[in-house]
């Protein structure tokens, strides 16, 4: 997968359904994407949190990207933004501590800060998967597509390689069979639960659930509410 700035929910039920979770360093960043923004609620609309990053080339991969010099600003920003929207919200005290620690992290590079947060929550909501980093993987790294997908299978001993459901347009189940690995592809079904007295809003990031729902019924979400097709 890719690295994502606190991704939603369906992220975390993937990481949950598997042995590894293998997170790409060196992939090219894409604009406009989740890899430095995702969605949180603010005055019962969606808006977007965005990692501000230094001006470079759009070529460059994920870690070879850096926070901009204005973070040191920009966090107390953040952090001002998130405990205002949810302050209030019934976990916020159980919630917001992995998430200071999170935006707290000293390291400047993208890549490393967002695999710890990856860590971090991964920890809070227990999930028992390995994090892996993608060029320790010991493949070729040129390879591009499901080719470098099934060659970091093959590299892991992996027998099944489960993608999220938009990887039924990128990826052919026969010519993983063909490797010997059984690919799968997980579904997110519809999680809802109550955002103070507002209309909900689905698929927000991960701070959001975390704010609004207990550990224990998180861990619900992240063994049911899915389907593996």
């Amino acid at each position: 997968m890719q690295p994502y700035f606190f991704p939603y929910i369906g992220y975390f039920q993937l990481m949950n359904t598997v042995d590894e979770f293998i997170v790409y360093d060196n992939i090219e960043f894409t604009k406009k994407g989740w890899i430095n923004r995702n969605r949180i609620l603010v005055n019962g609309k969606d808006s977007f949190i965005t990692l501000p990053l230094k001006k470079d080339s759009d070529y460059l991969h994920v870690k070879e990207r850096y926070l901009a010099n204005t973070w040191d600003s920009d966090k107390i920003k953040l952090r001002n933004r998130i405990i205002e929207s949810y302050r209030k919200a019934p976990q916020f005290n159980s919630a917001y501590p992995v998430i200071e620690k999170c935006i707290s992290f000293e390291d400047a590079n993208l890549f490393n800060f967002i695999f710890h947060s990856l860590q971090a929550i991964k920890e809070y909501l227990e999930i028992p998967a390995s994090l892996l980093i993608s060029s320790s993987v010991m493949i070729d790294h040129e390879l591009k597509a499901h080719t470098k997908v099934i060659e970091i299978c093959k590299a892991r001993k992996a027998t099944k390689y489960i993608n999220p459901i938009g990887g039924v347009a990128l990826y052919d189940k026969v010519e993983f069979q063909k490797e010997g690995i059984d690919l799968s592809f997980l579904k997110s079904n519809d999680i809802i639960y109550k955002q103070f007295n507002n209309e909900f809003i689905p698929w927000l990031s991960v701070i959001d659930v975390m704010m609004f729902n207990s550990k224990e019924k998180i861990k619900d979400y992240l063994n049911s509410h899915y389907t593996i097709i």
